[in-house]
């Protein structure tokens, strides 16, 4: 079975906790930008899960997430995020095939359960 899970986020802060976090349930790989994730997806092993902060500068995780959909369709999307209005959550579903959409912060036993459902 395929545990690993690449959280992309712009606050490299945020992405050394879920790695901290998230070490000891999964494969963890961090990314700072939708633009470094997406060559970390094409050059490595596929990823189980992928998991995006919303607001991004250059590209946000909804456009990102579509493109990981485009290279790699069976890897599972989510978003995790501290702005979230409904017309962002069904934007994110409608366009991105979204898995789940999450908000920030959220406790550690949640997101472990959400990233194995």
């Amino acid at each position: 079975m395929n545990h690993r899970v690449l959280f992309v986020d712009d606050e490299t802060n945020i992405l050394l906790a879920y790695r901290r976090n998230m070490r000891n349930h999964f494969d963890v790989t961090v990314a700072e930008s939708g633009i470094e994730a997406l060559e970390i997806i094409q050059n490595q092993e596929p990823f189980a899960v992928v998991i995006s902060d919303y607001r991004m500068p250059e590209m946000d995780g909804i456009e990102f997430l579509n493109k990981v959909k485009e290279i790699s369709p069976d890897t599972v999307r989510i978003i995790l995020t501290g702005f979230a209005d409904m017309q962002t959550a069904i934007d994110a579903i409608n366009e991105g095939n979204i898995f789940r959409f999450l908000t920030k912060p959220i406790h550690n036993d949640k997101l472990v359960q959400a990233i194995k459902d």
